[in-house]
């Protein structure tokens, strides 16, 4: 977590007991354009590859699990909390979960994302399969720091 993030969450807890769990990250290759969908309320959820995870020995999101999102320059603009999180193959990603992530049509999720997790993948050697698991989380908005 960056310095501008850290002050962030202090700020935001005050003297108020806070969660031990935090994560400060951007959404996939329009960090700006995202974010703007969660402060909207457009985007509740999103998805990342799990081989990436493991790749990059990451720990997976947690229930409960706070995050702040950053914009394109690394600046807190929202806080949200992970309120499920489930492992799932891409072609089995239902047409709910994908309207959910804001970014169009169930066809235009599948189009972006297939296109996102071949060049994601490629980076570390790895194959992009329809049958590849997903790490698909959805959250709730907790604080809008306002601005991107």
């Amino acid at each position: 977590m960056n310095a501008a993030a850290k002050k962030y969450w202090d700020a935001y807890w005050g003297t108020k007991e806070r969660p031990n769990v935090v994560s400060a990250w951007m959404f996939g290759d329009s960090p700006d354009e995202l974010a703007q969908k969660v402060l909207s309320g457009k985007k509740t959820a999103t998805c990342s590859a799990y081989a990436l995870y493991e790749v990059q020995n990451e720990p997976l999101p947690q229930l409960n699990e706070y995050s702040i999102i950053l914009n394109s320059l690394e600046e807190p603009v929202a806080m949200i909390k992970t309120t499920d999180v489930s492992l799932i193959p891409f072609c089995d990603v239902e047409e709910e979960f994908a309207l959910a992530e804001g970014e169009g049509s169930y066809e235009e999720w599948k189009q972006i994302h297939e296109r996102y997790f071949k060049e994601e993948m490629g980076k570390v050697g790895l194959p992009f399969s329809n049958e590849m698991l997903l790490v698909c989380e959805r959250f709730v908005l907790v604080d809008d720091k306002g601005g991107i």
